[in-house]
Formats: C-alpha cells, structure tokens, sequence
C-alpha cells in the first residue's frame, strides 16, 4: 500500500538512520552505510544489505559510512543513500515532494547544517526543516517542553552525545561531545589490542558493547564472553575471553566524558530550571541509554534522579513524527529550527 502523506521525518544518525511517515509512524530503520565501487563510484547497495558488507569486501568494493560525528563527511554519498531510503519507504510514484524534518547535533555549523538540508532537497523533498537532535529527541520522549519547565535530556547517539536542557520549547543551554556509541566500540578494540594483543573488528567490538558492556558494577557475578580476532604478532587467528570487568575499564574514559558533559551543562543551567531538574530529573536517549549502569553512574555522580526513555532508540525520530503531527510543535522549535524554502 502506498503512502499518500506528504510529511515525513529522518532521524538521520552516525550509525542508522529511522525514517518516520505521518500517519503510519516509523517505516525504516536502517545502518547509515553504502556499499560503492572503489573506482567508479556505483552504488552497489544501502543500509543492511551494505553493512554485511564492512570488513568484508573484495577490494572493488568499499563499504562507506557516510556521515562523521552526527554531521555529513560524505555529501554524494550521504544524498544516495537518503534517496535510496526514501525510495524505499514512499514507493514510486505515490507522490513526489514530501515535507521532511530532519534532525542535526546543536552544535553543528551552518555549513554543516546547510549540507544537511541540500542533500535532503536533492533526494527529493519540498522543504525541510531542521530540527535540533536534543529537542526532537526530548519531543520524543513525551518531555514537557512546550512548558516553563527545565527537562533535562541526554541523547546518545552513534557519533556524538549531547547534553541539553530545555524550557518553553527552546533550549536554553547544551554541549555537544563526539563520543558516543561509535566510540565506545573504538575504545574496546583499542583496549582488547593493548591488553591482549588481539585485533578486532568494529562489528565485533560493537558486540563486545552490547554483551557484557557496563560502566556501573550491577552484580557481583557477572559475564564473561568469548572473543575471536587476529592476533597482533603472528597475524593468526586466535580466540581469548574478556570479562566484564576489563569492558568496564575500556569504557572508564568515555564515562567519564558523558559524566563531565552532563556536569557542565547543568553549571550553565538557570537557577529556577535547575530546581526544576531536581525534580524532573535526567532522561536518557538513544542507543548508548542501553549502556548498562549508565543511568547508575549518572545518577552517583550527579545526585539526581536518572530515567531511561521508553524505547530510547527510537526518540529522536518519534519526536520528528510529533513535530510533523502538530503545527504548534512545529511552531514552537522554530527558535532551533530553520526551514528551507528552497524548491526542487
């Protein structure tokens, strides 16, 4: 059956992108990555078909990831692969030019956020608009935003973790950091390299994570996993076990970050929001709320409440598909929203 809406969301992340149609909720979710040939540049395929592929293509075939720390490093690749999951989801033919939100880190530049917008044009939209990743994803959270109330948000994405605190439909302050789920597979396989000697993929660190990854000690029994790659010195395969314990210390660092970014964001929160946030407290967003013990760790440190949202992943696009549903949402974030009235 074919979708006849013509307003869509994209939550357009480092590590999978969720598209959301009006009316029928989210339709895709997919791993931001192409598949194209080395020299030529073809597009051979997009999303899960294109990330069985990373690690292990033949050398005419280079698995890209086409967008860096929340924002476009690859802008013909990034437009293939909007167009290819837009072609997806509205079929051909149902209609021609939808109105979309999409969704970019506060702390982009224009230019960055100006990238954004033309590859969302040249793949096919009428207008879009742009929506701060925080606010969509306290939007989508069900936070009252609209409202005289500090809500305190931490999103955690593929590329990058930001940290916001929002009143009235605004933000009032936040802080952006590029550590986020893509790095906390780096530091496992950089860890697991040091310690053992051991070399291992990003899919396999990725798995590490979500296994036996904890930041937080939650029981005294924990899991161990066993973990196969090649081995530093003889180039051999080989296969070790890595416990929960030494995932903890691998992580430590970027805990820390995430610690030291929630801290500073609320030093520069307003007297009368931060009393709000006593109450309120932390809700955390996107993939890396999964981290086990995260909201433990936060909620030590900070000594304030820590909630994870109801299906956390899936936020930042529900909140486009809110702001899509409701003019006066849509109203309400023009403060951190611009739109593009440029036509295809």
């Amino acid at each position: 059956m074919a979708f006849f809406s013509k307003d869509i969301g994209i939550d357009l992340g480092t590590a999978n992108t969720l598209i959301y149609v009006k009316g029928k909720g989210i339709v895709l979710r997919e791993p931001s990555v192409v598949a194209v040939a080395r020299y030529s540049k073809e597009v051979y395929a997009v999303g899960y078909d294109a990330k069985e592929m990373v690690g292990k293509t033949p050398d005419n075939i280079i698995a890209i990831k086409p967008l860096k720390d929340g924002v476009i490093s690859d802008y013909k690749m990034t437009y293939e692969m909007i167009k290819r999951f837009l072609h997806k989801v509205l079929k051909s033919g149902a209609f021609t030019k939808p109105r979309v939100v999409a969704c970019v880190p506060s702390g982009v530049t224009e230019v960055e956020r100006r990238a954004v917008e033309e590859a969302v044009i040249q793949s096919g939209a009428k207008e879009v608009y742009i929506v701060e990743e925080s606010m969509a994803a306290a939007i989508g959270a069900n936070l009252t935003v609209s409202e005289p109330l500090g809500n305190m948000v931490l999103d955690i994405g593929g590329g990058t973790s930001e940290a916001a605190v929002i009143s009235l439909g605004s933000i009032v302050t936040a802080k952006t950091v590029r550590v986020a789920g893509n790095a906390f597979d780096e530091a496992i396989a950089n860890y697991i390299k040091k310690k053992h000697n051991l070399l291992i993929g990003e899919r396999t660190a990725e798995e590490i994570k979500i296994a036996i990854g904890s930041v937080y000690k939650m029981e005294d029994d924990e899991p161990d996993m066993d973990v196969r790659g090649r081995d530093n010195l003889s180039g051999l395969p080989r296969n070790i076990v890595v416990t929960s314990a030494e995932i903890r210390e691998a992580l430590s660092e970027c805990a820390e970050i995430l610690v030291d970014t929630v801290k500073v964001t609320l030093e520069n929160t307003p007297p009368e929001l931060s009393a709000d946030i006593v109450t309120q407290g932390i809700t955390l967003t996107g993939g890396g709320a999964f981290l086990k013990g995260l909201d433990r760790l936060l909620s030590e440190r900070t000594l304030l409440p820590v909630k994870i949202a109801e299906d956390p992943l899936d936020c930042v696009a529900k909140g486009t598909g809110m702001v899509l549903d409701t003019v006066d949402t849509l109203r309400s974030v023009q403060g951190s929203a611009q739109k593009n009235k440029s036509r295809w």
